[in-house]
């Protein structure tokens, strides 16, 4: 469709660069509109895109007929008949909403997933800002690892604390998302929430962290094994890395989710722990933290060049402990390229 109404934030940061909380965006054939308030028109006059036409609905905001005037207007204007809105990002009252406003003469069609897809494939300053935030998101993992490696009593939520602190030390806007510490048994939980549990000598430890750069964000997941792991520690963390390791090596442009998957999985399967790898094996990545494609028997889009995701297979013993490990891979003509440099 030519003509898009776009409520959802992520979309409009990615058409028009403007990340405010509050406003939407109109395409038509031939012009793109933002509509915002007063509280960012200052700012985005900075840095949206050129082609973009601001509009400030401050005044109209509070006047539902003036609105509805002059949102009819721009619509007929461009000549608009149909126009394609984002349902599953519009409450029920929202989409009411924009329909009273459009009138009875222009009919709705869902597009929702349609922008999403264009983001799928990412351009080069968009890999770039990945590829920063991922450098950001190691050097935080080396410091955090030199606090857990002298085994001193500090928490799990001290240590997530830490971790965003050094984030925007190191260049991060923010964190791509609360990052999961877990110590111990409580790794056995895939998101676990970090708590006030104290950090033992003979802990295992799972780190799932990622960092935010102009936008972009990064995820990576290690674990940090006590001096002396125990064998069935070994065991698990050496079959989830020969299973990580398969599909990082087996996923190409070309490959579905499922088949990308199913490397990574067939082999933890084949172990007897198919009860135990609980999600599934990876997520695309890029302005947000959980994007198209996935790793997932239920994807069976293929995937296409340039695209960035993670490769994360886990397995979790209940009251024990769980392993998982997670890189960010991009989707090259040949393979793929490995994002994440920090050893495992």
């Amino acid at each position: 469709m030519k003509n898009l109404l776009i409520t959802d934030k992520t979309n409009i940061l990615y058409l028009s660069n403007f990340a405010g909380s509050s406003g939407f965006m109109l395409i038509t054939k031939t012009k793109k509109y933002l509509f915002t308030d007063s509280r960012y028109t200052e700012q985005a006059k900075t840095i949206i895109k050129k082609d973009i036409t601001l509009v400030d609905v401050t005044r109209v905001f509070r006047n539902a007929k003036e609105l509805k005037e002059n949102w009819q207007k721009i619509l007929s204007k461009h000549r608009i008949t149909q126009l394609g809105v984002e349902e599953s990002n519009l409450t029920v009252a929202r989409y009411k909403r924009f329909k009273k406003m459009s009138g009875s003469k222009v009919k709705f069609k869902n597009i929702s997933g349609q922008i999403e897809k264009q983001r799928m494939i990412k351009e080069k300053d968009e890999i770039k800002k990945t590829i920063k935030s991922q450098r950001i998101n190691e050097k935080v993992f080396l410091e955090i690892k030199k606090i857990i490696d002298k085994r001193k009593p500090v928490t799990e939520i001290e240590l997530a604390t830490k971790i965003k602190e050094l984030g925007g030390k190191f260049g991060a806007e923010d964190v791509s998302f609360d990052p999961i510490v877990a110590f111990g048994a409580h790794s056995s939980r895939p998101h676990h929430s970090p708590g006030k549990r104290k950090l033992k000598k003979k802990d295992i430890v799972l780190i799932d962290m990622g960092m935010k750069y102009q936008g972009y964000c990064s995820d990576m997941t290690r674990m940090i094994l006590p001096a002396k792991p125990t064998a069935l520690e070994t065991k698990i963390y050496n079959l989830v890395l020969e299973a990580q390791l398969a599909g990082i090596k087996g996923i190409k442009a070309g490959i579905t989710g499922e088949k990308a998957d199913a490397l990574s999985r067939d082999i933890i399967d084949a172990a007897g722990y198919k009860e135990q790898y609980t999600h599934s094996g990876g997520h695309g990545i890029g302005l947000d933290i959980h994007e198209s494609p996935a790793l997932s028997k239920k994807d069976l889009s293929k995937f296409k060049e340039n695209t960035i995701v993670t490769v994360e297979p886990g397995i979790y013993l209940p009251g024990k402990f769980g392993v998982r490990i997670e890189d960010m891979i991009i989707i090259t003509k040949k393979g793929n390229k490995n994002l994440t440099k920090l050893p495992k």
